[in-house]
């Protein structure tokens, strides 16, 4: 008797811890099931609504920046080409601290203008012989494709870190040359202007002080 005895307690207890351990699988499952519940989000069949920021409208961004912010700040930030080019020549690193705006260690950008008589156009460039540069190429990109982020680097107040990733900081700049075609080359005969004085608003960034390549944000009959 006392070995049946001890048997059906040794199966009492051990059915007890069997409950017992029943009873925590039960509750670490049904919180596992709320933690699921609580961190998924529920979409429609036909929803494409994803998480996290929208991404970045480039065009969106050039249509709301270039004609109200870009071009007044490379007007207001606009050096005399022939000055510039002296300054540069003379000393790039100390032009580039009085005049120009950069990131980092990237080359210096500069908000210029100039007045010249202009030239031929060749591969989408507009020569501009301007008076007291003698020594250096100065053209004018006229498209049909425009190059460089000069217009979103000189304008001095667009910055890398205000963008996600180099992408769209990339495509910014893209979206603003896009704009200033639209706005100054697309209509512009820049063969006819050959032979006549032209005043230039723009942007460069010249890695020499002797190719002096300018992005407009206007061209316009020298008065």
């Amino acid at each position: 008797m006392t070995t049946v005895q001890e048997s059906h307690d040794g199966w009492d207890a051990g059915r007890g811890r069997w409950f017992t351990l029943g009873r925590v699988s039960l509750v670490a499952l049904a919180l596992l099931v709320i933690a699921i519940a609580a961190t998924t989000t529920y979409r429609s069949a036909g929803s494409t609504t994803t998480d996290g920021p929208a991404a970045f409208d480039a065009a969106k961004y050039g249509a709301a920046t270039y004609r109200s912010k870009v071009v007044p700040a490379i007007d207001k930030r606009a050096v005399d080409i022939v000055t510039l080019q002296r300054a540069i020549a003379a000393d790039s690193n100390a032009a580039g601290a009085r005049y120009g705006t950069r990131e980092g260690t990237s080359p210096y950008s500069y908000a210029v203008k100039l007045t010249g008589t202009a030239g031929v156009v060749t591969s989408g460039l507009l020569a501009v012989t301007v008076p007291g540069i003698d020594k250096a190429r100065v053209s004018v990109q006229v498209g049909p494709a425009v190059n460089g982020t000069s217009l979103r680097d000189a304008a001095g107040f667009i910055k890398f870190g205000q963008f996600t990733n180099q992408v769209d900081y990339a495509d910014a700049g893209t979206a603003l040359n896009n704009q200033m075609k639209s706005a100054v080359l697309a209509h512009l005969d820049a063969a006819a202007l050959k032979g006549k004085k032209i005043t230039v608003v723009g942007a460069m960034t010249p890695l020499t002080g002797d190719v002096l390549t300018v992005t407009p944000v206007s061209i316009q009959a020298a008065s």
